[in-house]
């Protein structure tokens, strides 16, 4: 059991090396971190809609979407604000119109198993 950390490596187990393999699959916590982040921003239905229009259609402005999900403007953009914080979207401006777009491609890669 080469992977217990110090602080378990006294607790008994049952199976020692699929505690092992457990360990090994978990990975890193800051790479768990990462990922419980992203599944949080995923489990909104509003920005998963978001999310999902951008995806497939490709880039679309904040009244676009808003029409798109039946959201209003400022729900959106709001959304957007997190996603955009997040680094799982990015908006670019065309004179006063900006479009926004899926950049993180492992959200987009999840995005294309919905």
């Amino acid at each position: 059991m080469h992977l217990v950390p110090a602080d378990r490596a006294g607790r008994r187990t049952i199976d020692g090396h699929r505690v092992c393999d457990a360990i090994a699959a978990i990975g890193d916590t800051g790479r768990l971190r990462t990922w419980a982040d992203r599944f949080s921003l995923l489990a909104d239905a509003n920005r998963l809609a978001l999310l999902l229009a951008l995806h497939r259609t490709g880039p679309l402005a904040v009244s676009d979407l808003a029409v798109a999900t039946g959201m209003n403007d400022p729900a959106v953009s709001q959304a957007l604000r997190l996603l955009r914080a997040a680094g799982v979207v990015a908006g670019e401006k065309e004179g006063r119109v900006v479009r926004y777009r899926v950049v993180d491609p492992e959200v987009g890669a999840l995005l294309g198993h919905c």
